[in-house]
């Protein structure tokens, strides 16, 4: 073996030095001192960490830190003899039992978890928005959004020259201006992108592919309880109207539908009943008894029976 290589190979793993390696009961004081009693395990390790330094790794028997390994630091100066303490500290192993990585707030937030009084703030590049209104803050000069600016700012002073203070608002003529004169006050406005990621999750939740939409005898677009979006989503979406149907109160696809569809099943008119047969309601009476002039028999015998020549 050359001597380029034995140099190259004890620059880059340096011998540990001998009086620091043997400081292991110093290195056990330190770690603990610094754990709980009975926690700090057999001494596992001993790293070189340069010229008289050494830092010594002994097994955590916490419970939960499985895996973790104390390690604690010990230098020397140059001619000396005595070892000192640098540092001690608790570090994860090759197969130490770790956290999750940390994951952003924004990135953790689902649907559903806000509460009553919590603010989600949005970014300044949320690919979700875009400008409400583009150009710049002020408009091209002899240009006509500059001319209706100046003419809405001179009524605007002529009518308020009798109020002494008035409330800061934006500057005349300005885009902002322009915009919330013309009902376009809000600064952004959802993003192509935006409406596509509104698009899918409505019609994931409640869309033709759901079991009941597949199940249903129509769909919404022709039911009487759908209520049209404006705008560009009028096209695919509407929203439910329909008290007792499964997706009251929500945006639904045209395509979606449900049991409560309003042409579904329409109830039939209840029969009218048929007319009496009888010409009359008057009610016969009948005798219990027949009348005496009724019957072939008369009730009384006739005459004497003499002149028949009977006894």
């Amino acid at each position: 073996m050359s001597a380029a290589t034995t140099r190259s190979r004890t620059a880059r793993t340096p011998v540990p030095d001998r009086l620091c390696a043997e400081a292991v009961d110093l290195a056990r004081a330190a770690a603990e001192e610094a754990a709980a009693p009975g926690v700090v395990g057999e001494h596992v390790a001993v790293v070189s960490e340069g010229d008289r330094v050494v830092t010594h790794f002994f097994e955590c028997e916490e419970p939960g830190y499985r895996g973790w390994r104390w390690a604690v630091t010990v230098a020397r100066a140059s001619r000396a003899k005595n070892v000192t303490l640098d540092e001690t500290v608790l570090l994860p192993g090759s197969d130490a039992l770790l956290a999750p990585e940390w994951v952003p707030w924004s990135e953790r937030l689902r649907p559903g978890d806000m509460g009553p009084g919590d603010l989600l703030p949005t970014e300044a590049d949320d690919i979700r928005l875009e400008p409400g209104y583009t150009g710049e803050d002020e408009p091209p000069p002899n240009s006509a959004v500059a001319e209706v600016s100046g003419e809405m700012a001179d009524l605007v002073d002529a009518e308020d020259a009798e109020l002494t203070t008035r409330p800061a608002t934006t500057s005349r003529g300005s885009m902002a201006a322009v915009a919330e004169e013309l009902g376009m006050r809000r600064a952004r406005v959802l993003s192509r992108y935006g409406l596509h990621t509104a698009a899918d999750r409505w019609d994931e939740a409640f869309g033709a592919k759901t079991p009941m939409a597949q199940a249903a005898p129509a769909s919404c677009v022709t039911c009487a309880f759908l209520v049209p979006l404006a705008g560009s989503l009028k096209q695919a979406f509407g929203v439910c109207a329909n008290e007792f149907g499964p997706a009251d109160g929500h945006v639904v696809s045209l395509s979606y539908g449900c049991g409560g569809h309003s042409e579904a099943a329409v109830m039939p008119k209840p029969p009218k009943p048929a007319p009496h047969a009888l010409d009359t309601m008057q009610v016969d009476e009948y005798p219990l008894r027949p009348a005496r002039d009724s019957g072939s028999v008369p009730a009384e015998p006739d005459g004497p029976t003499e002149d028949l020549g009977h006894s």
